[in-house]
């Protein structure tokens, strides 16, 4: 991973939009201000800072396509302390995002 930064405002966004859609309180999950980005940010998955040996699990998952028409999957993940450990985006193709999703453009991903 790549030195912490300072975690964007559209990120924040997707986060409580996600967790909302969940009916969960934003607050109840708290993740560090200070992110890494997985593959030197180039799908959009960053380490929100939880227990990385502590994976609790998939809180959820939603889909969106990306502006060049190839679907990305998103990820919000939990620790065993209700801390958020990772949003991870997986572009099918594994090609760069091309454009960061906003709340309306993402549908739960159904199983």
């Amino acid at each position: 991973m790549n030195d912490k930064r300072l975690i964007r405002d559209n990120e924040k966004l997707l986060i409580n939009s996600l967790l909302l859609r969940l009916n969960l309180n934003p607050d109840d999950y708290p993740y560090d201000e200070y992110v890494e980005e997985y593959e030197g940010g180039k799908m959009g998955s960053i380490s929100l800072g939880g227990d990385v040996e502590g994976y609790a699990g998939d809180l959820i998952q939603v889909e969106y396509t990306d502006k060049d028409g190839t679907p990305v999957v998103i990820t919000l993940t939990k620790d065993h302390q209700n801390r958020l450990l990772d949003l991870d985006f997986w572009k099918v193709d594994f090609s760069k995002l091309l454009e960061y999703p906003t709340p309306d453009k993402i549908t739960i991903r159904t199983v």
